[in-house]
């Protein structure tokens, strides 16, 4: 139905997709794998029309075709599920979901009663309660993922690329876009999928091709491989058990948090971090747990209660506040409130940090400049050069540059909000091994990772949040999934 010929793609004067030749048939679901930056999600954007190929075509249905823009694609029949979301905010639920197929009355006026009940239609095959008539910035992360994938199906087209759709998803809502998935294909819809999550690959992949470094290693049916194969597929090397051995804390308490509360979102939660150690905050989406880290790092501070850091009181108002008592932290939305998308990958990395570059009103260039490089290449990212706009960056690459930036000034404590959220295994790897040398230098690390797996890994203690307030806490070690959820769940 689909076909990439020679394919290629550069950016600032690097090759991100070199000619690559795959194609997509219908009625299957064709898994598109490889670390950050091997040129999946830059594929898939020439395929929907976002990108246009330096060399190469596109076959569509058997004829050559050109999409000068995401428009054409869609007319033909292609759809994309994006990694970095972008909705329209100031727009209702109902009329982000019908851009661009609003239905109409005669007189050609939007049918607004019509548009709810497609969203809700839409919605409904989902399983999702978003009322259509909220406004978009009105909606977490989880729940404008689920938008975006309810727009993708109702465009109704023949072929749905899907880049990292569940990333940011309940288990229950992936669950429910599964059975979505199941659907398109009982109707013959080609599906090209992207994830960083073995288990979904082999749930959903008829056949699977691999990425590394921009090019295409191979393409095999999903029975015909074992994740280890893939893996080494993807990293070009055998990948060792990713989870570190866990450091030692010390007594030493470094956070203190008590009582802290900003209702209707959490109330009276309570918990300390001691030097050396991970403190993970547990819970189902909802459950507060990026409220609470924003109010530690000041994005939205708590209305009552009080923090103590390294024993003295602390009041935070703002990320200055934080970031100049040892707080770093790295947000869950990388694309909202992370990266500056015009500025280049360097200034991204040292934005915070500028007063250690300063002379008076003046920035040092050349401090600056070393910095960033010096941070590029300690967190490996791929980047042609220090100037290049971080927005042509993979969203991998972007969490690196994140990450870079949290810790370029040496906090004490580092707040991690869904750190490998669209990060492939190998990078899961370096950020585990980070955290590792992080507490064993006697910093510490607040965890939220919606991958219970990931939280029993790397934390010493489980905070687990329950309708904005702690349920329990618990020893990592002496935990397991099913303990985490039986506390996590609503009674």
């Amino acid at each position: 139905m689909l076909r990439a010929h020679s394919l290629r793609k550069d950016f600032g004067g690097l090759t991100v997709l070199h000619p690559t030749t795959v194609e997509f048939r219908p009625g299957e679901v064709h898994a598109l794998m490889g670390e950050n930056g091997a040129g999946k999600s830059t594929l898939m954007k020439v395929l929907a029309g976002l990108y246009r190929p330096d060399s190469g075509y596109v076959e569509w249905r058997g004829a050559r075709v050109d999409f000068g823009s995401p428009h054409d694609a869609l007319v033909a029949g292609i759809a994309m599920i994006h990694q970095e979301l972008m909705p329209i905010p100031d727009l209702t639920v109902a009329e982000n979901i019908t851009l661009g197929r609003e239905p109409c009355g005669a007189l050609g006026r939007i049918d607004r009663p019509a548009q709810t009940r497609r969203a809700e239609a839409l919605l409904g095959e989902l399983e999702s309660d978003i009322s259509p008539g909220l406004l978009m910035r009105q909606l977490t992360v989880a729940q404008t993922q689920v938008v975006e994938v309810a727009k993708a199906l109702g465009r109704e087209a023949d072929v749905v690329l899907m880049d990292e759709p569940t990333a940011a998803l309940s288990d229950h809502e992936v669950a429910a876009l599964f059975r979505a998935i199941a659907r398109l294909k009982a109707r013959g819809v080609a599906v090209v999928y992207t994830t960083h999550k073995m288990d979904e690959v082999f749930r959903l992949a008829d056949r699977i091709s691999v990425l590394r470094d921009g090019r295409l290693v191979g393409t095999s049916a999903a029975k015909e491989l074992t994740p280890a194969k893939l893996i080494a597929m993807m990293v070009g090397r055998e990948l060792a058990d990713i989870f570190p051995v866990r450091n030692t804390p010390t007594d030493e308490a470094l956070l203190e948090v008590s009582g802290l509360t900003r209702e209707p979102a959490y109330r009276d939660v309570s918990f300390s971090v001691h030097r050396g150690e991970v403190v993970a905050l547990a819970g189902l989406m909802g459950a507060g747990r990026t409220e609470v880290a924003s109010a530690l790092y000041g994005l939205q501070p708590a209305s009552t209660g009080s923090i103590r850091f390294k024993g003295k009181a602390l009041r935070i108002t703002c990320p200055a506040d934080a970031l100049a008592a040892g707080i770093g932290m790295v947000t869950e939305d990388r694309k909202g409130q992370g990266i500056i998308p015009a500025l280049g990958v360097g200034e991204n990395i040292t934005l915070s940090s500028l007063r250690r570059f300063s002379r008076g009103p003046l920035i040092d260039q050349s401090a600056d400049r070393t910095a960033a490089r010096d941070q590029i290449e300690a967190f490996a990212v791929k980047a042609s050069r220090p100037a290049q706009p971080i927005a042509q960056l993979s969203g991998g690459n972007q969490q690196k540059a994140l990450l870079a930036r949290s810790l370029l000034d040496g906090p004490d404590l580092i707040i991690l909000d869904e750190p490998t959220r669209g990060i492939d295994i190998g990078a899961k790897a370096e950020i585990y091994a980070l955290i590792r040398r992080l507490t064993g230098s006697g910093k510490a690390v607040l965890l939220i990772s919606s991958e219970l797996p990931e939280v029993l890994s790397l934390a010493h203690r489980i905070v687990v949040l329950r309708r904005g307030s702690v349920a329990a806490t618990l020893a990592a070690a002496a935990a397991d999934q099913e303990t985490v959820l039986r506390h996590a769940m609503p009674l």
